[in-house]
């Protein structure tokens, strides 16, 4: 008898559950005051993200970010973006910042789609440069990010487990306030973000599949016995 599939409904449901979105912890000790410093940090980040003066920069002297909020490249969306700017210009400056450990030379913020964009057309890329250290730049990141809905929660995931790797701080006070999420959230995102590459490469962006799924699916992928039958599912 054929064996049942504990795959089948977690990855074939177009319901996006809501995520929690504020940061829920107490914060006592040290962390007081580490979530004081991220409070003005994150507090510049939303004038850095506004920007001041816009600047044209060739896009071969802007390289990429040391931590990204996307991994998934959709081509026809990259297309139409690349068409919109052809047409109509860039609308929207990226952010930059001056590389850290090359001097000339620039490192993207957030906006390295319409970096893309502009290099593909053989055009400048209009470019607000700013001053940051490396957890401004997370934190900065993180809040543009948040501020789409559009972006996959695997995304977010992914992008919560690049900076948990940076190992900023003990308790991850950084990511949370990047991302805009509680404890419980980050928990099942790093979860989540450990399932095999294998798993993740083949399932992709998967943007109607929200938390919850996900987590099903980590839990699902938990059980050895399940391992052969997901493989099997995704070939």
């Amino acid at each position: 008898m054929a064996r049942k599939n504990p795959f089948a409904n977690i990855l074939d449901h177009n319901d996006r559950p809501a995520e929690r979105s504020v940061v829920e912890y107490a914060a006592r000790g040290a962390s007081r005051s580490i979530l004081s410093t991220l409070d003005d940090m994150a507090a510049r980040a939303d004038k850095l993200a506004a920007g001041e003066t816009i600047v044209e920069l060739e896009p071969d002297m802007v390289d990429a970010s040391f931590v990204r909020d996307r991994r998934a490249s959709n081509e026809q969306e990259f297309n139409e973006l690349v068409e919109a700017v052809r047409e109509n210009g860039q609308n929207s400056p990226i952010l930059v910042r001056p590389h850290p450990k090359s001097a000339g030379r620039y490192m993207v913020v957030f906006g390295h789609r319409r970096l893309d964009a502009a290099k593909a057309l053989g055009r400048k890329v209009r470019a607000v440069v700013k001053e940051m250290e490396d957890r401004e730049h997370v934190l900065t990141l993180g809040q543009e990010n948040s501020a789409r809905a559009n972006v996959p929660f695997i995304e977010r995931a992914l992008f919560a487990a690049d900076l948990a790797r940076l190992h900023y701080d003990e308790d991850n006070v950084t990511i949370l306030k990047a991302l805009s999420i509680d404890r419980t959230t980050l928990s099942k995102m790093l979860s989540v973000a450990s399932l095999p590459a294998r798993v993740l490469d083949a399932i992709g962006e998967a943007k109607g599949i929200g938390r919850d799924r996900w987590y099903e699916l980590k839990l699902l992928m938990d059980k050895p016995s399940n391992h052969d039958i997901a493989f099997e599912v995704i070939k």
